[in-house]
């Protein structure tokens, strides 16, 4: 788990003072060349590949009110290069504090589609699916005074780069003789192995 790898690291660095370590906390971290289908994509992605792609009504799961912030990639990358060359070894967080609702994404999501030629607005449906908690966000508070630095690039800037690489990686797929119908999300359950060759899920 997270806190026992981190109680790890500090300890190590107690036992051992020339193995140096920083312990980072990301954030929903999402942008190009990361899962875009199957079940396992981030909500960013999966709210564009829909965008891109359906064609009569964009599919949500739960009622859209539901609150999370995302942290494009390139900011996740500097704030690892900022806390990585820092002295600061507790626990820092790297994710954006820019708290939206899941209808907000999928308006941003549905406007990007659009200037890309695709459907643009549609109505929402809401089916149900796993939703998650209610709200969540990353709190900048502590990386602001340690470092003086935060994530600054907003939701909307994030889905504007990702999207044109989803769309590419739709038509390879359609290229390719792929038949998906990526309009729609699959819930993936977590598997464990219980026996040797058995799953469980």
């Amino acid at each position: 788990t997270v806190p026992s790898s981190e109680e790890c690291c500090r300890w190590y660095g107690v036992d051992f003072p020339e193995i140096q370590f920083r312990i980072v906390r990301f954030h929903n971290i999402y942008g190009p060349h990361g899962t875009w289908h199957g079940g396992r994509e981030k909500a960013p992605a999966a709210f564009l590949r829909k965008a891109l792609t359906s064609t009569e009504e964009f599919e949500m799961w739960g009622d859209g009110h539901q609150t999370r912030s995302f942290c494009y990639v390139d900011d996740a990358v500097e704030g690892l290069l900022r806390v990585m060359t820092s002295n600061y070894k507790e626990p820092l967080n790297v994710g954006s504090d820019e708290m939206v609702s899941m209808n907000q994404m999928a308006d941003m999501a549905m406007g990007i589609g659009g200037n890309l030629g695709c459907k643009g607005k549609m109505p929402v449906k809401h089916i149900p699916g796993p939703e998650g908690v209610r709200g969540r966000n990353s709190n900048n508070d502590l990386i602001k005074e340690v470092l003086g630095w935060a994530p600054s690039i907003t939701l909307q800037q994030g889905l504007e780069k990702t999207a044109p690489w989803i769309l590419d990686q739709i038509k390879k797929a359609e290229a390719a003789g792929k038949k998906e119908d990526y309009s729609h999300s699959k819930v993936v359950a977590a598997e464990a192995v219980s026996k040797i060759g058995e799953t469980k899920i």
